[in-house]
């Protein structure tokens, strides 16, 4: 299994970037999203830029891919210890996409 990690741009260097996580540097093909200022977030899948991410979602993603480190570590007794990794989801209800409301009967969907 592949994980994209989020990356931070260093420095452009023709079609590639050094980008930084971590403490480790990589250079990173950025064929696919195009020169990018110094501090922008990339997706970086096996050394290829996939996609340009918000700090917000750089952040999430991190934290997420945190999460399943420490799972993979055995660094947890119980759900309670992810809670601060996924701030976003804490307290918030599923919302049903909006293509799928119309095949649920009335009245059964929150809101």
């Amino acid at each position: 299994m592949c994980i994209g990690i989020p990356m931070q741009v260093i420095e452009m260097r023709e079609s590639h970037a050094l980008c930084e996580a971590d403490g480790k540097q990589e250079l990173i093909d950025m064929l696919l999203v195009g020169d990018q200022p110094k501090g922008t977030w990339i997706l970086n899948f096996l050394g290829a830029a996939r996609e340009v991410m918000s700090n917000e979602f750089a952040e999430q993603t991190r934290q997420a891919l945190k999460a399943l480190d420490n799972v993979i570590n055995g660094e947890t007794d119980d759900c309670q210890q992810f809670d601060h990794l996924f701030p976003d989801l804490i307290n918030q209800e599923p919302k049903l996409p909006e293509h799928l409301k119309a095949l649920v009967p009335p009245n059964t969907i929150k809101q």
